[in-house]
């Protein structure tokens, strides 16, 4: 079988990392885009290791077009064509919509939003004029509810789960074109300890966490039957229930259970815009350093109880 080239953003850390990292496994050609070189140079060795056809390394932010273009054309130049494109650049911002600085609440948008939109623009009439090949793009469960102090990760994520359906709508005419969403709940990846924090608690995967090897491999399974994609556990589905039938109950239970099962309230708040405005490096790995997500749980209500009976 002939190796496929693959264009993966977000590819120095998390759910990007290890989705380049199954592509090499399978002996793909690997395009990787981050903004930082440095963490694209580990993984991309890493990749090599693994067994990839060839690893080309791009520094490209997606929130910038003209990056964006860049980096597609070098991709064609040095390899004529792309069969998958995978769209796993990220960044999170936490905090009240009046408390986040415009630049960071900006800022999530242009990554997770504006730069998708980016990388297809810019692929999607290689595609086209190929008649072939696949765009996956990974979303989130908050792309289909609402949570307390995360508005612009929410709105980006709904805005990018709109752009999976008008791609297909306007790509009929190409039917072996092929547009996959993937959408995890909490996943053990760096993008809570990287996140802009403005608000009382910094945040953390909740439960149940998954690992971003098994996301990997749900996105890879979508590139050619995007049927296998959407939501990624049993979870989201029972979450995304709620917030769709019984909104009135959804609203009351999701501030208390968001703050004891995807926040961490005994750990320091360090407020500022995390890698939303500039990469961070030094932080980007395959997974975060939470721990586990029940015994967090378990801190996190006697900490409750604490403050309670200190408000006493």
């Amino acid at each position: 079988m002939t190796a496929r080239v693959v264009l993966v953003t977000g590819a120095s850390s998390g759910i990007g990392e290890a989705t380049a990292r199954l592509a090499a496994q399978r002996g793909e050609h690997l395009v990787l885009l981050a903004r930082g070189r440095d963490a694209l140079g580990r993984v991309a060795a890493d990749c090599d290791e693994l067994g990839a056809a060839s690893t080309t390394v791009t520094v490209a932010d997606v929130a910038d077009d003209d990056a964006v273009r860049r980096a597609v054309a070098d991709a064609m130049a040095r390899h004529g064509r792309l069969d998958v494109v995978v769209g796993a650049a990220g960044v999170v911002a936490y905090g009240r919509i009046e408390d986040v600085p415009v630049d960071v609440f900006d800022g999530v948008l242009a990554t997770n939003l504006t730069g998708s939109a980016n990388l297809v623009r810019h692929v999607l009439p290689v595609l086209r004029e190929q008649e072939e090949g696949s765009i996956v793009l990974v979303g989130s469960v908050i792309g289909h509810m609402a949570v307390p102090d995360m508005a612009a990760y929410v709105l980006s994520k709904w805005g990018l789960r709109g752009l999976v359906r008008q791609l297909r709508v306007d790509n009929r005419d190409r039917p072996r074109l092929r547009f996959g969403y993937v959408a995890p709940g909490g996943v053990d990846t760096p993008i809570y300890e990287q996140a802009a924090t403005y608000g009382d608690a910094v945040g953390r995967p909740p439960f149940p966490v998954q690992a971003p090897e098994r996301v990997a491999a749900r996105v890879l399974a979508t590139v050619d039957r995007p049927w296998r994609g959407g939501q990624t556990s049993a979870a989201n589905h029972v979450i995304r229930l709620g917030f769709s039938a019984l909104p009135w109950a959804y609203d009351r239970m999701v501030g208390p259970l968001f703050t004891v099962a995807a926040q961490d309230l005994v750990r320091e708040v360090v407020r500022g815009p995390g890698n939303v405005l500039a990469s961070r490096q030094e932080h980007n790995a395959l997974h975060g350093t939470h721990g586990n997500a029940l015994a967090a749980v378990a801190r996190n209500l006697v900490e409750v109880g604490r403050r309670r009976r200190k408000a006493a």
